[in-house]
């Protein structure tokens, strides 16, 4: 072989790249006894496998062929995928500190700087997340409080769809899948210098103000399912009536309760969940993951799980309701995720959209536009959503 030539050099330069890069990673796994996977291939390990626009899907599906646990290559770092309620569980609940840690991935440490709660690590990250949940309990999280400015906002949404007197087009736009690329780089640095610009904005007029003494989607799902938002309407109708609905109510409404969290559990908003690490070396179902190893808990995977829901694949109301109608609850409906990294915010969320659902559906009834099918494909991206498209809100009241 003549390797002055520069096409013979550069092409022996390349080859003995992808065969350090192979057998490094051929070695690493061993040395760890980290779980199979599919084999990839140099450099770009198994992305060639995946749906960039819905990875999730292709995780999902991997698990049928290699199990609950076992390990993916993107790029050249090893990850750990987790499917199904049990390994899902096992790992987040029952092994909390030790999966409590999160990776540093370029792109969001580049914006976030390991700041916020929900990119922070270590030490830096427990403080923020006390400070977190205690400043939600000050600012009345669960309380009546917080009730009372939900339901305001509610009266503003629907004031807003009457505006529009029956129509009403509603927009859910979501990232698209990150690509590492320039391009996509600085949009997302942009939109989020606009972000701290408004907290920014927010706590300075906060400051003036202060006083020391005084401290997608739920409608969609009924485009397609006119009967299940008639037996809501009933039953709003029944307990509520014309009165501002409030938490109190949703004990005595089980079946709107149910399609609560099952339009939650299809919807599947945020469907790869945001990685995971070890924070130590640990033995996990008879393997041993080295400290640092990044790790997917699929939340598609739990949601959709066939052991747990029945009819995983339909929209079904009656996964979260016993024999006698009513409200069951599923160890397995973790769409806030689970464990220490759990969404702090989580008792809010539910407060929210109990409100603004039976508030919505006291005033509406929504529908597609005449002779028009939604297209109900979720959006790709990190998080899940509607496509754009037009319905009708049409006032009951």
């Amino acid at each position: 072989m003549d390797l002055s030539d520069p096409t013979t050099l550069v092409l022996s330069v390349i080859l003995c790249l992808f065969a350090a890069l192979f057998f490094y990673g051929r070695k690493r796994s061993g040395k760890y006894n980290l779980p199979p996977g599919p084999r990839p291939l140099p450099i770009i390990g198994n992305l060639h496998i995946l749906d960039l626009k819905k990875p999730y899907q292709t995780l999902h599906q991997l698990s049928k062929k290699y199990g609950p646990v076992y390990t993916i290559k993107l790029g050249v770092e090893e990850v750990v995928v987790l499917c199904g309620y049990d390994a899902v569980k096992d790992a987040l609940v029952n092994h909390a500190d030790e999966f409590s840690g999160r990776p540093k991935v370029p792109m969001f440490h580049e914006i976030t700087k390991g700041h916020g709660v929900i990119f922070a690590h270590n030490d830096n990250w427990k403080v923020m997340r006390r400070f977190t949940l205690s400043t939600l309990r000050d600012f009345g999280m669960g309380k009546e409080t917080i009730e009372n400015k939900i339901t305001e906002e509610s009266d503003f949404l629907v004031q807003k769809f009457r505006s529009y007197k029956g129509w009403s087009t509603l927009y859910n736009t979501f990232p698209s899948v990150m690509r590492w690329c320039s391009t996509i780089k600085n949009k997302v640095a942009e939109r989020t210098a606009v972000m701290h610009e408004f907290i920014q904005e927010t706590f300075t007029n906060q400051r003036k103000e202060l006083d020391v003494n005084d401290q997608r989607n739920l409608i969609d799902s009924f485009l397609v399912k006119q009967q299940e938002e008639g037996k809501v309407q009933s039953e709003i109708e029944k307990v509520i009536g014309s009165a501002e609905p409030q938490v109190i109510h949703r004990k005595q409404m089980p079946y709107t309760d149910a399609v609560i969290h099952e339009i939650q559990r299809i919807g599947n908003i945020i469907p790869t969940n945001l990685p995971h690490a070890t924070t130590q070396d640990v033995n996990f179902r008879e393997y041993l993951l080295p400290k640092g190893t990044h790790v997917i808990p699929l939340l598609t995977s739990v949601l959709y799980d066939k052991e747990h829901f029945a009819k995983a694949d339909e929209f079904y109301p009656e996964h979260f309701l016993d024999s006698s109608g009513n409200f069951l609850r599923k160890e397995a409906f973790m769409p806030f995720s689970a464990g220490k990294r759990s969404c702090a915010g989580e008792s809010l969320a539910k407060m929210e959209l109990f409100i603004f659902f039976t508030k919505l559906l006291q005033n509406f009834t929504f529908q597609a536009p005449p002779g028009a099918t939604p297209d109900l494909t979720s959006s790709g991206g990190f998080t899940s959503g509607p496509l754009p498209h037009k319905i009708c809100a049409i006032p009951r009241v």
